[in-house]
């Protein structure tokens, strides 16, 4: 599916099977519903595969396979939850990192989970670790970007494919185009509930959340997440990743993620919210975020009216509409996901804050 060449352009909406929206003629105005008759999306990478064999260690262990099992067991608690699932391998095959991020552009997916495992020189080093895309690199996570990057070399005509990206070239990674900025809210936030899923529930070493210049992360538009979890070049946890037990526990609390994630949202499987925040909040939907400051005209943002921004940081986050009243706000998502801002979720301001939307 082609994207429009601006900022705004993951939005887009594939009205072909993608939604059905009951439209009437004769109150267009009153257009009340959107309602999403797709599966929430999400596309599993597990890592490496083929004649990848992933990060090497002494210890003889193949990180192609213990994420493969890893991606198997998080697709099936997923695909039990009513989410629809793409696997961009389920067995142990070769794919380009290209490949990789081709499967989920096409699928349109909600998410990416891409699922590693670390490896570093000193065997006594340990822990989790997911990764956003990002260019607030520092030296050690430029050097985890590197080494998954340096897949690209395996591939016939990479020079050709990367049109020069040289994944051990700094200056590479620094020039890429932030693509991927305008999900970074949404892939932190997931991140974030999977590492404190890691450190609270299985007692894992929380190594945090960061950014680096992955080429898959960059290459996928929708909210993204790459998870290290865990040192195959430390014995005692590349004995614990190479067990069958550890491979379900750690898909389980990805699954249990990604349903907070969906959760704080306001989205289950059909887009249906499930809880209901407290009153003296504004209600907003936001629509897209970017490094580029648009006038807020209709015009920049499919015809939509009442917009505001808010920046943070280097980004502008841009919202439709506010209300006090959470029920009409969920109407005023709809139509956003009508117009083909199909990403788009409410946000709660307080004091002219944002603020958290809880259960």
């Amino acid at each position: 599916m082609s994207k429009i060449s601006s900022y705004l352009s993951y939005f887009n909406l594939t009205l072909t099977g993608k939604f059905i929206l009951l439209l009437f003629t004769f109150n267009s105005l009153s257009i009340n519903k959107a309602i999403s008759q797709e599966k929430f999306k999400i596309v599993i990478d597990a890592g490496h595969g083929g004649k990848d064999p992933g990060r090497p260690n002494k210890n003889g262990i193949l990180e192609k396979d213990i994420v493969l099992n890893m991606a198997l067991n998080l697709g099936r608690e997923l695909k039990k939850d009513d989410n629809q699932i793409i696997y961009t391998r389920n067995k142990d095959v070769f794919l380009t990192l290209r490949q990789r991020a081709k499967i989920a552009n096409e699928a349109d997916a909600d998410l990416f989970i891409s699922i590693h495992c670390n490896a570093f020189h000193d065997s006594r080093v340990y822990g989790t670790e997911t990764y956003v895309y990002g260019l607030h690199v520092s030296k050690a996570n430029f050097d985890v970007a590197l080494k998954e990057n340096e897949v690209i070399f395996l591939e016939e005509d990479f020079e050709k494919n990367y049109q020069g990206f040289d994944p051990n070239a700094p200056e590479s990674l620094i020039g890429l185009t932030l693509m991927q900025e305008e999900y970074l809210d949404q892939s932190i936030l997931l991140a974030s509930f999977i590492q404190d899923n890691f450190s609270k529930k299985l007692k894992l070493k929380n190594r945090g959340v960061k950014q680096s210049g992955f080429w898959v992360l960059h290459n996928t538009y929708m909210p993204s997440v790459l998870i290290e979890t865990g040192f195959i070049t430390n014995p005692k946890e590349g004995a614990y990743l190479n067990s069958s037990n550890a491979q379900k526990d750690i898909a389980h609390n990805i699954f249990n993620a990604v349903n907070k994630y969906k959760t704080t949202l306001g989205i289950t499987g059909n887009y249906d919210v499930v809880y209901r925040p407290k009153n003296e909040i504004t209600y907003k939907v936001q629509i897209a975020a970017s490094r580029r400051k648009l006038e807020l005209k209709s015009y920049n943002f499919k015809g939509l009216k009442d917009l505001s921004v808010k920046k943070e940081g280097r980004l502008y986050r841009y919202f439709y509409t506010s209300s006090y009243d959470y029920n009409e706000i969920l109407k005023k998502k709809g139509y956003a996901i009508s117009k083909g801002y199909k990403k788009s979720f409410i946000v709660g301001f307080k004091n002219g804050k944002i603020v958290a939307i809880n259960n």
